[in-house]
């Protein structure tokens, strides 16, 4: 790992950078395309979005203006619940598009498994990567139960599942059964939305190699093969957050990380979730 445009294999072929930049909470209008900008100069070039999160329009602008080639970009968003079923699947995509004033997205997420809608969703997200109108497709917010319902009922496996992650929900299990079926594992809030920012062990980590808690976080993620998409609205953090590739943690210390683990979740259960 020696930047920020290192890459990870779909097991699809196609590739995409490991550290992204995510717009969860992010405002539309100018707040999303001044952070979206920032991040591509910095070097990032995978940026996660969503139909939900009300800033497509933001990251397409940002996109238009940075004059970045299209193809080196690599573009996420994701089908929101009450569009989720077959039709309204493939509608939601093409509004997606041109809300980002894109012909094609290089990941397609299903944002969160609808109970008794999510297998009709990916039949529609089968179609759009037969007929080529997306790179790949995938995943958020899936325990190992809903992948095992989805590949039951499909013909296509997911690229990605994208769930919260972080040390205090390291989800190994489903990390095993995603590597097991050559999942990747995709991480959003990987900074427990600012709550680990303090964390003891993290800090005392940080400390010793003269970095931020965010980034030995971020770090953490990478030597573990987790993609991963820290946001921040901040400049001085949307460099920060790409600043991780020159150092390394130890084990010691990658085991010291992974035993903060219990379990919680700062964010919704797909279990639990109101849908």
């Amino acid at each position: 790992m020696k930047n920020v445009q290192d890459i990870v294999t779909l097991h699809n072929g196609v590739k995409m950078p490991q550290l992204g930049f995510g717009v969860f909470k992010v405002e539309g209008g100018s707040q999303t395309v001044e952070s979206v900008k920032k991040a591509l100069e910095v070097g990032y070039r995978a940026i996660d979005t969503a139909a939900v999160y009300k800033n497509e329009e933001g990251v397409g602008q940002a996109i238009r203006e940075s004059g970045i080639p299209r193809e080196d970009l690599f573009i996420t968003s994701k089908v929101w619940n009450s569009d989720q079923g077959y039709e309204s699947t493939l509608k939601a995509y093409e509004e997606s598009l041109k809300r980002l004033g894109l012909e094609y997205l290089d990941l397609y997420l299903i944002h969160w498994p609808v109970k008794g809608k999510f297998n009709d969703t990916w039949r529609a997200l089968e179609k759009l990567y037969k007929d080529g109108k997306v790179r790949s497709i995938g995943v958020s917010n899936f325990h190992v139960h809903h992948l095992e319902d989805l590949f039951a009922n499909s013909e296509l496996k997911p690229v990605i599942d994208q769930v919260e992650l972080h040390p205090r929900l390291s989800h190994q299990e489903l990390r095993d059964f995603c590597q097991k079926h050559e999942i990747k594992v995709e991480a959003w809030g990987p900074l427990g939305q600012g709550k680990l920012i303090e964390e003891p062990t993290l800090k005392h980590i940080a400390d010793k190699h003269g970095k931020t808690t965010a980034q030995v976080l971020i770090r953490w993620h990478l030597q573990h093969d987790i993609v991963v998409i820290p946001k921040s609205v901040t400049p001085s953090r949307i460099e920060e957050n790409a600043q991780v590739f020159d150092f390394e943690l130890s084990l010691d210390e990658m085991n010291q990380i992974d035993s903060l683990n219990l379990n919680e979740r700062f964010g919704a259960d797909p279990d639990n979730f109101n849908f």
